[in-house]
């Protein structure tokens, strides 16, 4: 039997094994055997034992002070979602279903987790234990998705676990990769973290899908692919742990073992006969791990219900068991049995492993800050995430586009249709209307004058005529203009709607709200606008029914169409116009007044009401969503480039802050 060196242990011994022990039976090099031959610990240990059992809580170590922060700035890490960057250092619990997962947890922390056949635990649970002082009681908080829940009754745990599972993997045997957090503080837990995962399940049973085995798998390979991740195997004692599922997935991930440590479970079960096999294995002469084994004595269902708060009571009656043990006494010594031991390497090997990961952490960092920050600079340009700066962005795009509406209505700026040009070709058109429609004026007109005697003759002497049949001719035919007027503003109206359409889905193009509010408020301003500038035009019609015009303007009209026969006429003499036969010639000079006074009237109308008033409505109406309070809602994005930046300033905000937070550790 293999000497075993003096040291220190955090296990107490009671007075069986003090009257075991034989000062005889050690040898001159500091090792010692019991008169039986079973290895215990040198008389002289006996102060640092006692003074052991002094020590406050069930798990206690001497490094608490110098180990909490590590593992409180990984959990703070976790916190803050730099997981979705990198990797962070953990401790993965894997096992076959009904290894005793459940039971090694409930040793650790103290309470109840869920229990039963087939899948118990259905989605990853990140179990916190934080060890206070100062007479602080029992406490506990559980959260997943937007829910936190605190408490302070350890009965509660099971309950609220189960709630938690069912509302992420639904209420059945489903599973979930969502986590659940359950912290515990309380003066008898050690500094830890862990992250239970469900059992590995070979056969689907009722009400499970085929595939559940693979979905497992698939969801354990996820976290222990990670070279971050510490691999907690639990295996019972009393099965070929070559054989066991858990194990062998380890194997694959981390092929020589180094970040794999085993516990081994249910010693109260070996077959008679194969307690030396369960030895080798301990000793890690079947199977070498790098971290090696623990064999602990949890719990069985009827212990935990009678002991469920007395975790002091569950790490005696376990001492006891391996104290008292044939063959497996000797593994107390060995510091590789009890869940005591097993908490304080756990604890060590999470720092150890923190410590050591942190300068790559913090290089990982580092890049990945560069790379973002280069990486945003080249993305389209959004809102602050600050909510004061999300409000003078606001005023700042809102001012951008009213900029805009401006100078496109005034014709400073330039879609990619020129508005002003095409503004122009639909009065020219307008005009050109009016123009043709001389011809068919001028021949009414000859028509009324040749047939006035037969068709509009009444009273008057022969040679006098009635002025009021002119002017009805006149007035019919200017009517016969109001309907291609109208075609003419219906032609702007879509015009301008089209390009004040076109600015706000390019000034809101990521902005959902923004664009649907900026273009109903267009459509709705360029219909009341269009109601209006219609209101004027027919008008503008109505007065032309006054056939009027200045007297100076008239007999300039006339000498202009007298100059074009080779005539002149004079204002002066008006009497030369007198006669019938000149009727066509006076009332072809007074058209030509009205035509000039439609074609520059109609498109003024038009301009200035659908282009001008209507900008200026529509800047007005934007201007009033600064008051609106929810500017989240208003400057919510959905484009494919906001959510990447959105994304990109969430992760630099997250990798900033990590950064800051592990620099504190240099």
């Amino acid at each position: 039997m293999a000497l075993l060196p003096i040291k220190h242990t955090q296990l107490p011994l009671g007075p069986t094994e003090k009257h075991r022990l034989s000062k005889q039976t050690t040898s001159s090099n500091g090792f010692f055997k019991l008169m039986d031959g079973s290895p215990k610990v040198h008389e002289d240990a006996w102060s640092a034992v006692e003074e052991c059992q002094q020590m406050e809580g069930v798990f206690h170590s001497h490094l608490d002070e110098k180990v909490r922060p590590y593992i409180d700035l990984i959990d703070s890490l976790r916190v803050i979602g730099i997981e979705k960057d990198l990797a962070l250092p953990a401790i993965a619990v894997i096992g076959d279903q009904s290894s005793g997962k459940s039971s090694v947890l409930e040793a650790l922390s103290g309470v109840a987790l869920p229990r039963g056949s087939g899948i118990v635990t259905r989605c990853p649970l990140e179990l916190k234990l934080r060890k206070v002082r100062g007479g602080i009681h029992w406490k506990a908080s559980i959260s997943y998705r937007d829910e936190f829940i605190q408490f302070d009754d350890p009965s509660l745990v099971e309950g609220y676990v189960a709630e938690a599972q069912d509302k992420l993997a639904g209420v059945g045997v489903g599973i979930s990769d969502e986590l659940i957090t359950l912290e515990i503080s309380s003066p008898d837990v050690c500094d830890l973290t862990l992250i239970d995962l469900p059992g590995i399940a070979r056969v689907p049973v009722k009400g499970q899908p085929d595939d559940i085995g693979d979905q497992i798998k698939s969801l354990i390979l996820n976290l222990i692919n990670k070279t971050e991740t510490i691999i907690l195997v639990v295996v019972p004692c009393n099965v070929d742990i070559a054989t066991t599922e858990a194990l062998k997935m380890a194997q694959e991930v981390d092929p020589e073992g180094k970040r794999t440590l085993a516990i081994l479970t249910k010693p109260d079960l070996v077959d008679k006969g194969t307690e030396k096999n369960v030895l080798d294995i301990v000793r890690n002469q079947v199977i070498p791990l790098s971290k090696g084994y623990i064999i602990v004595k949890c719990r069985g269902g009827t212990e935990a219900d009678r002991c469920q708060d007395l975790l002091s009571d569950a790490t005696r009656m376990e001492r006891d068991f391996f104290r008292q043990h044939e063959y497996f006494s000797g593994l107390l010594y060995e510091e590789k049995a009890t869940t005591q031991c097993l908490a304080t390497k756990l604890t060590q090997d999470l720092v150890d492993h923190i410590k050591k990961s942190l300068p790559l952490i913090y290089e990982q960092i580092k890049k990945q800050l560069w790379d973002t920050k280069k990486e945003l600079s080249l993305c389209e340009t959004g809102p602050p995430l600050e909510p004061q700066e999300r409000k003078s962005y606001l005023i700042d795009i809102l001012t951008q586009f009213n900029g805009i509406i401006n100078r496109l209505s005034t014709g400073e700026v330039v879609q990619h249709d020129n508005l002003f040009i095409q503004l122009r070709s639909e009065f020219e058109k307008w005009k050109e209307h009016l123009d043709g429609s001389k011809e068919t004026f001028h021949r009414t007109v000859q028509e009324v004058v040749m047939e006035y005697d037969l068709k509009h003759r009444r009273r008057e002497l022969a040679g006098f005529n009635n002025y009021s049949v002119f002017e009805m001719v006149v007035q019919r035919l200017v009517v016969e203009l109001k309907g291609p007027a109208i075609n003419t503003m219906k032609i702007i109206r879509d015009m301008v709607q089209q390009q004040f359409t076109d600015v706000a889905k390019t000034s809101f193009m990521n902005y959902p709200f923004l664009q649907c509010v900026s273009l109903t408020k267009i459509d709705n301003i360029q219909s009341t606008q269009e109601s209006l500038v219609q209101e004027r035009i027919l008008e503008q019609f109505e007065m032309e029914q006054l056939v009027y015009t200045q007297d100076g303007i008239y007999y300039k009209s006339l000498n202009e169409c007298k100059a074009a026969g080779g005539e002149k006429a004079s204002q002066d003499n008006c009497t030369d116009w007198d006669s019938r036969s000149n009727y066509p010639d006076m009332l072809k000079a007074y058209y030509e007044i009205v035509v000039q006074r439609l074609a520059d009237q109609v498109p003024m109308l038009i301009r200035y009401f659908l282009l001008k008033v209507s900008g200026r409505m529509l800047c007005r109406e934007m201007l009033n969503l600064m008051d609106e309070s929810n500017v989240n809602e208003i400057l919510r994005e959905e484009s494919e480039v906001s959510r990447k930046r959105i994304d990109m300033q969430n992760r630099l905000e997250r990798l900033t802050l990590a950064q800051k937070k592990i620099s504190n550790f240099f």
